[in-house]
């Protein structure tokens, strides 16, 4: 046999090494990346009095990302895997990965209408603002879909280095500088500490793919055995900070005030959601054979931050400069709590539990940025961010008023938002079906205590207002960030089996 043979039968015989790359499944975060550095090349070369311009072409892309999410309804496409295990794939497009890029781009879109106004008033650099809101963006989209460690942190850093400089973007704003600095250490800190816990679960399986992991961990060799737990735990610690849970929650408050109002809204929504999704992939995906540990942790963890965000943001002031972006800041504590709890209740009765906290996030995703919407609105003539500037907000705005009422209404889990009650109530049956009892009846006190702050800006918005009221035009874009996201509220509310279609069963890829 000649040497042209030999080579020509190993070739055949050893497997391929080129990867044939899923466009189509890849196209969300490709799409909204490619959009990105258009805008940074466009401010370039555009004038300052079209530079407006770059935040449509943003709007414009975050929509043509959403829209490929429909040709991948099926769930079924992967890509980047493994040859010689082709069911080892670092970028899967299922159920779970297109239901949080529709949460993540949807919310990105909504935020992007309302900056529109707010960079062009605040005169914040467009070209920088707009990059960095799509990187963002796209890191956040590519969250869902990683199936490794290594593109798990990669998607987690992306998604979170632009919104350091997003929040501290009103040059010479002290609130702002602070905010940044303050997010900045935190984020950087609970990446090292996730780091760390990588490199530990590594070394214990030889693996980075996150269904390798979980079956090495199966059977780790008892001398590994430490060191797979400590991984497990440092790995689930750094994305506690992410998820603002507590004790790790110091930055929340300061970050949302000093932060652009829009940015506020998006940390709370986009920013939590890329938390909590990379909790759900490392728990339910990569350490089963640890769920007697991270389960009764992330119980207490639930516990706890629900309590403190709800307690915290029962004492907020309405007259304190800020009170309204701190309560709600809060408040966005306390929901964190809620959406730990079916994660908890994973590692008691299945990974199935986790349809209860999508469901959960697409519910508080509409509302809560509906809220900030408002509240870009009405700072647009009460700039001290006040609970008491929203007191007559009926007589001034109808629409607007009627919209935040029934925003906080669903955060409540109040009628006609049942939208909010359906999603409790599903969390609520997560905590019994998994046998936390306990939990279930500290959310059922903490829903209690939530109602008072809720039901007393709600009843605020219909009183008397207090000296003359100034009228101004409503901004377009902020307008339709509002409608869209109340029309999206109440059609859900009306129609609620539609998230629980989506929810549930299995999201993920079998």
């Amino acid at each position: 046999m000649t040497a042209t043979t030999t080579l020509t039968v190993l070739s055949a015989e050893a497997p391929s090494l080129v990867q044939s790359v899923d466009w189509l499944a890849v196209a969300p975060v490709v799409i909204t990346a490619a959009v990105g550095l258009v805008v940074l090349v466009a401010d370039l070369f555009l004038a300052e009095r079209h530079k407006p311009l770059l935040g449509w072409i943003s709007v414009a892309g975050l929509a043509a990302a959403t829209a490929t999410l429909v040709p991948l309804r099926a769930g079924d496409r992967s890509t980047f895997c493994l040859t010689g295990d082709p069911e080892a794939c670092s970028y899967v497009a299922d159920h779970f990965t297109l239901v949080i890029q529709f949460l993540v781009l949807a919310g990105a879109l909504i935020t992007a209408l309302v900056s529109v106004t707010a960079v062009r008033d605040t005169r914040m650099p467009a070209g920088e603002y707009w990059f960095l809101l799509l990187s963002s963006a796209a890191g956040a989209a590519l969250l869902p879909a990683s199936r490794d460690l290594a593109t798990l942190i990669v998607a987690l850093e992306l998604a979170s280095l632009p919104a350091f400089a997003l929040v501290g973007m009103r040059r010479g704003d002290r609130l702002s500088s602070e905010a940044a600095l303050k997010f900045f250490l935190s984020s950087v800190t609970a990446t090292a500490v996730s780091l760390m816990g990588v490199s530990f679960v590594y070394a214990a399986t030889g693996s980075l793919h996150l269904t390798q992991v979980a079956d090495r961990l199966e059977d780790v060799p008892g001398q590994l055995d430490t060191l797979a737990m400590a991984g497990v735990a440092l790995t689930l610690v750094g994305f506690a900070f992410k998820t603002a849970a507590v004790p790790f929650h110091f930055w929340v408050p300061d970050t949302y005030v000093g932060a652009p109002l829009p940015i506020a809204g998006y940390l709370s929504v986009i920013g939590k959601a890329v938390g909590f999704t990379g909790l759900i992939l490392v728990t339910v995906i990569a350490f089963p054979a640890y769920s007697d540990i991270w389960g009764p942790a992330l119980a207490v963890l639930a516990a706890l931050t629900m309590t403190l965000g709800n307690t915290a943001a029962l004492r907020q002031s309405p007259d304190r400069p800020n009170s309204a972006v701190r309560l709600l800041a809060w408040s966005s504590v306390g929901q964190a709590g809620y959406l730990l709890v079916p994660i908890a209740a994973a590692a008691y009765s299945g990974r199935d539990q986790i349809g209860s906290t999508v469901a959960y996030a697409l519910m508080y995703a509409a509302v809560n940025l509906g809220a900030f919407a408002v509240a870009a609105l009405v700072a647009r003539t009460k700039p001290l961010h006040r609970i008491s500037d929203y007191r007559g907000l009926y007589a001034e705005r109808p629409l607007a008023a009627l919209s935040l009422g029934f925003f906080l209404l669903c955060l409540a889990g109040l009628p006609p938002g049942i939208i909010g009650l359906f999603a409790k109530v599903t969390v609520f049956r997560s905590a019994v079906d998994a046998g936390l009892g306990w939990l279930a009846v500290v959310m059922a006190i903490n829903v209690v205590i939530a109602l008072y702050y809720y039901l007393r800006w709600t009843a605020l918005l219909f009183r008397t207002p207090e000296g003359a009221q100034t009228r101004t035009r409503a901004p377009w874009p902020v307008a339709a960030a509002v409608v869209v996201t109340a029309i999206t509220a109440v059609v859900v509310s009306g129609y609620p089996e539609l998230i629980l279609r989506v929810t549930s069963g299995s999201l993920f890829a079998q």
